[in-house]
């Protein structure tokens, strides 16, 4: 567009660019135009790719939960399984098992239930079936997941998505509860899913605390002592973590305190008795949270009983390093372990040995003769129930005497 210039009496127009340099300005702008719209094109191309590859990633996870679900489902046991449970502990100190008892049917902790035993033949025609319905179901899943999230908006995915996750988290929980309850191979696969399933799950508590349970099962399975430290170590640090978010979780205090307790197994006498704070600081609080868990009575009470009956040299240590050297007396843990009689009948055969040992340090004979005969009467399910089996066939024949 031309400007008027002063110019004498008259006024001249000066145009200020040149009819080539307009027709320069015109190109480079055409240009702008066409690189503006192929932009927006592959940024339109780039987000359906998302949202397919979004598709495929829920239906291959979907097809993996259910192919390891129908996996465990397969999985039969012809016999009753003696378990060994992963909070086993021989510290003297702090430490504590489970001791929780389990049936034939493997209820598990998150309240379901495992396959009872078949034939061979009944194994065999049911896993040729379930191999060509994975097929299928698979590639169906796939095939709706992908349709569906076509037709979606693409602010309604990620609604889908966390469905789809919060879906699967409950068939992983179920498995890794029964892989949890069964023998040390089985053991090994409940980490091993766990651990691959540790990022889609890595935010969920439920998740966290399952995760921390299963690295003591690989500390109680290992033999090496540098690997029991480090499974006990890395399930303390999973715990931490999870207690930036989740501090008010029952199960999160219970397990922090076993693998606390494991790892202080393998420490000096000044780190077990400071470790002793921390075990029946997280136990208190697991109480206090759930307090109808038979499981963390069962705990403080062997925390109790232990320390009741530290030694000369351990009282004199904790006195020395501590204003308040952890107290505790044989009347203290045995209210702990008749609680978790109250609150669960039969909770496994260690309770009631502890029980019978507990009235037969008070003098309390005829008590202790009635537990040791109750606690004969339960069958040996975990690996302190086998310990405890050997204790009672001392008192029986001191009994006999």
């Amino acid at each position: 567009m031309p400007v008027p210039v002063e110019a004498g009496d008259g006024v001249v127009y000066t145009p200020l660019l040149t009819q080539d340099e307009q027709v320069d300005v015109l190109n480079r702008l055409d240009f702008m135009l066409r690189n503006i719209a192929e932009l927006r094109k592959e940024v339109e191309e780039l987000r359906n790719s998302l949202q397919h590859l979004a598709g495929e990633i829920v239906g291959e996870v979907r097809c993996h939960l259910e192919e390891t679900q129908r996996v465990t489902r397969r999985r039969r046991f012809p016999f009753h399984r003696e378990r060994s449970d992963s909070t086993g502990s021989s510290s003297i100190y702090f430490t504590a098992n489970s001791g929780a008892a389990t049936t034939d049917d493997g209820e598990s902790e998150g309240g379901y239930t495992t396959a009872n035993a078949e034939s061979d033949y009944d194994r065999e025609s049911e896993r040729e079936s379930e191999e060509g319905e994975d097929e299928v179901s698979c590639e169906t899943v796939r095939t709706v997941r992908r349709d569906s999230l076509d037709l979606v908006n693409e602010d309604e995915t990620p609604l889908i998505l966390d469905s789809l996750l919060e879906e699967g988290l409950g068939q992983l929980l179920q498995q890794a509860d029964g892989l949890h309850n069964g023998h040390e191979q089985e053991k090994r696969e409940g980490f091993q899913l766990l651990l691959n399933n540790k990022l889609a799950y890595a935010d969920q508590r439920d998740f966290l605390w399952r995760l921390a349970r299963a690295y003591s099962d690989m500390y109680e399975i290992t033999e090496d002592t540098d690997e029991k430290k480090t499974y006990a170590s890395d399930g303390k640090e999973e715990l931490e973590i999870a207690f930036q978010k989740w501090d008010e979780s029952a199960e999160c205090h219970q397990w922090y305190a076993i693998l606390c307790g494991q790892l202080a197994e393998h420490e000096s006498i000044q780190k077990r008795i400071q470790t002793g704070y921390v075990f029946k600081e997280h136990i208190d609080k697991a109480i206090a949270l759930k307090p109808e868990d038979p499981k963390s009575y069962y705990l403080l009470g062997r925390w109790c009983y232990q320390v009741s009956h530290l030694g000369w040299l351990e009282k004199k240590t904790a006195s020395a390093l501590f204003e308040t050297p952890p107290t505790a007396t044989v009347q203290d843990a045995l209210q702990n372990f008749l609680r978790v009689e109250e609150l669960s009948p039969g909770f496994s055969k260690a309770v009631r040995v502890y029980i019978a040992k507990c009235y037969k340090d008070l003098g309390n004979n005829s008590a202790a003769l009635l537990w040791t005969n109750l606690a004969s009467e339960l069958p040996v399910n975990t690996k302190e129930d086998a310990e405890s089996e050997r204790e009672l066939e001392e008192m029986r024949s001191i009994w006999e005497e």
